[in-house]
């Protein structure tokens, strides 16, 4: 890998960080749980990225930084699914609780 090859990837690494951070800035939070359990599967890519990054890694940088992508990818698949979850959770109906039996309603066999 050339100099210019590495100043495009931190060029076009830099830009997407940037854009990445815009863009969530201004997704209001009534609407961040519903994205988040829909990005599920832009983690997974980002997994499948980072695979082909060590895939094709031939020095000690390109293993760090496939492992780094992969730790954050699947932290972000791991973390999506747990707010599904937890979304979900709130949807769900809460069992009702057992009436105690009185000695009245035991005396007349109810």
């Amino acid at each position: 890998m050339n100099n210019l090859d590495l100043l495009t990837a931190v060029t076009v690494f830099v830009l997407s960080v940037l854009v990445g951070i815009e863009v969530i800035s201004k997704v209001p939070a009534t609407l961040h749980t519903p994205l988040m359990s829909g990005s599920n599967s832009v983690h997974g890519i980002v997994v499948i990225g980072a695979m082909l990054i060590a895939a094709e890694a031939h020095n000690w940088i390109g293993y760090v930084l496939a492992f780094v992508a992969m730790v954050f990818g699947a932290m972000n698949v791991v973390g999506g699914y747990v707010v599904t979850d937890r979304m979900l959770e709130m949807f769900r109906a809460k069992p009702t609780p057992e009436k105690p039996v009185t000695e009245s309603q035991e005396k007349a066999g109810v």
